[in-house]
Formats: C-alpha cells, structure tokens, sequence
C-alpha cells in the first residue's frame, strides 16, 4: 500500500493523502481582493486529488504585498472577493482549502515578476514605504526599510489576528503562517537582517519572539478543530545567517505552544544565498527537524517523481511532501502519482472516463 496516498492529520484536520499544493503566489489581485483568475487557478488545483490545497501569501494589511499585485484578507472588500472564488471551487470539490497569511516585510512594494520584480520606491503610485526589523535593505537596488517600532509590532499583531478571524468566516480549514523566504516574520528570525536591541532582537529567544507570539495570537482566535502551522526557511544559505539548529530550537517550542504542523524549505532571505539545487536538497532539513518534534512535518524543494515522494514518506524523512511549481506544470500530478503507485485519488465524477484505454483509472 503506498504510504504517500494514506491519510494525514494536522491537528484535528484530516487529509486523505500527503500530498500538499504549496502556496504559489499569483500576482493577480485587484488591490488585495482575489479575480476571476482565482477562482479559475484554484478551481483547477482543486481537482487535482492532492490532499489540501493551501492558498498563495495573503497579506495581512496592504503593506504586507509583495507585490501591488498580491492576495490580501484585511476588510470586508478582499474577504468578500475571496468568498465568491472559495463558493465556486468548493461546489465541485471537497478537499481541504487553507491560507498562508503573510507580510513581507523589506521585500514588500515590488513589480510582478513577469515586469521584471524590480523594488518600487514608496512614492511609485504602486509603491509604498516597506517596513522591517531593521533598516536594512534586502539588497543594493531595494529601498531602506523603516525598522518597526512597538507600535507597529503591536498593530501586526493585530492584523494576523483579524486575518484569521476573516479566514475562519470564509470556512478555510487551515492557517499556514508565513516564516520563510526572507518575508517579514524570517527577517525578524535572521541576525542577518535583524540588528534590533530589544525585546525583539539581539539572542535568538528575542529574534523568534515574533513569530511565537503571531503564532499564539492567531491560534487563540482560530478554532481549535482547525489547524494552524509555520512555513519556515531552515537555513539562510549564508554564513552567519539563519541556520538549522536555530530552526530545530524554534521548532521545539512551537511544537510546545500546540503548532499542528511545520513545513520546511529553506533560502529567500539574502541575495548572498548559495543554494546547492537539486532533488530532495531540502528534504534533509525536514528530516532533521522530524526527528525533533512531535508535530508533522511537510518537506518541499524539487519533488517531482511518484516514487521520488513516495519514499519520503516511506523512510520517515517526512510526513507530507508540498508541490509547487510541479503541479502548475501538471496539475494532475496526484492523479499520475496514484496510477503509478497502485492507489487512487477523489476526482469530479465528470472526469471519471478520463484514464487511458486499457488501464485502471487511479480516481474514484
């Protein structure tokens, strides 16, 4: 029996197989609230047969875009939008949806990629003042960051916890936190970027201080039969930055405040990162941290063959694997998967004559 198409539990969220679409960034909101182009692409990835399907980085205030561009859940404007788009998929498919909420911090008030990414300076008319634990820019073409005061920590604060209310009205299962990729809540992790002298900076308890009390804050007002769980980057890919066994020590004590799950890439916080990119290059840092929690780990990075994530899970380097831009490329992938490895996967019966001629069809 293939142990990637047997069921999971995050918290008291069931999937019917470990196989995770990772938040992908679409770059296709109209000041923060979801298009049509949402309820297209997630309509697509909702039939897909992968065991939840967790939305791109929405910004948990206007300023917390990557891009102009970026989802959001912060008014009544961006949770109705995204509400009519949740409607459309969820009348054809029942699979567990969660969010990513998000700020990116220094790296916010950019282009989309498609118009080259480039950084906008604040008064661009699609541009604006980018916040950070320190003023310190991402790199020699970014804009200086104001470093936040106390005030601003608090009303963030704020803002993931309404966030979180909005997604829990809008019937999400699931809140993913965004720690990694070199966004707001991984700069204030990183002694790299964070050069504060308070209670948020300086030794590694203060530099994790944010995201623990986000995470408390948030998990206090989303329902306990949801999940909630971090993203976060094991490494900076820097040296002197950000690194595994700072992770495996941030990952015990969410695992101690009750964290459902954690998912594990890495890179995104320096455009010093030497990244050695290959299959599996970031599985080892999801098994290092498995073998220190209680709490289940999803491992992500270049899994791209069936049998490639069916021994992720087998060996007990992992307990869910994440795709991205693996099932954009095929969004059946879990279907092929299934075929391959002799297990089958739910699938809108309007596609039940979709297998090949002559071979068993992988979805019921």
């Amino acid at each position: 029996m293939s142990q990637l198409f047997s069921p999971l539990s995050l918290g008291k969220v069931t999937l019917d197989n470990r196989i995770i679409i990772a938040p992908m960034c679409q770059y296709s909101a109209n000041n923060g609230a979801a298009s049509d182009w949402h309820t297209i692409h997630l309509g697509q990835l909702s039939l897909s047969g992968a065991g939840l399907l967790i939305l791109e980085a929405t910004a948990v205030n206007p300023e917390g875009r990557i891009s102009y561009g970026d989802l959001g859940l912060w008014n009544n404007e961006t949770q109705q939008a995204l509400d009519k788009s949740l409607k459309a998929v969820r009348q054809y498919s029942p699979m567990p949806i969660g969010i990513q909420l998000a700020h990116a911090g220094r790296k916010a008030s950019t282009e989309k990629p498609w118009d080259g990414g480039d950084a906008i300076a604040p008064d661009d008319v699609n541009g604006w003042q980018t916040l950070a634990p320190s003023a310190i820019a991402y790199d020699a073409n970014s804009p200086v960051p104001k470093a936040m005061s106390q005030s601003d920590i608090d009303s963030l604060i704020k803002d993931f916890v309404s966030a979180a209310k909005r997604a829990d009205e809008l019937g999400l299962d699931l809140i993913e936190l965004h720690g990694a990729h070199g966004y707001l809540l991984h700069q204030f992790l990183s002694p790299l970027s964070n050069k504060r002298d308070d209670n948020y900076g300086g030794n590694l308890e203060n530099r994790m201080r944010l995201l623990l009390d986000v995470f408390k804050a948030v998990r206090a007002v989303f329902p306990s039969n949801k999940a909630v769980g971090v993203r976060i980057s094991a490494t900076d890919w820097v040296e002197g930055g950000w690194d595994l066994d700072q992770s495996i020590v941030l990952s015990k004590a969410l695992d101690e405040l009750g964290c459902d799950f954690i998912h594990v890439s890495t890179a995104g916080l320096s455009p010093e990162q030497q990244i050695p990119v290959k299959p599996n290059f970031q599985v080892p840092f999801a098994t290092a941290i498995k073998e220190a929690v209680n709490m289940p780990v999803i491992a992500v990075g270049l899994i791209t063959q069936a049998q490639q994530a069916e021994d992720i899970i087998s060996e007990q380097q992992a307990d869910g694997v994440a795709l991205a831009r693996g099932i954009l490329y095929n969004p059946h992938w879990p279907w092929h998967a299934a075929a391959e490895l002799g297990a089958t996967v739910t699938a809108p019966k309007q596609y039940l004559r979709s297998s090949p001629h002559g071979q068993p069809s992988p979805i019921k």
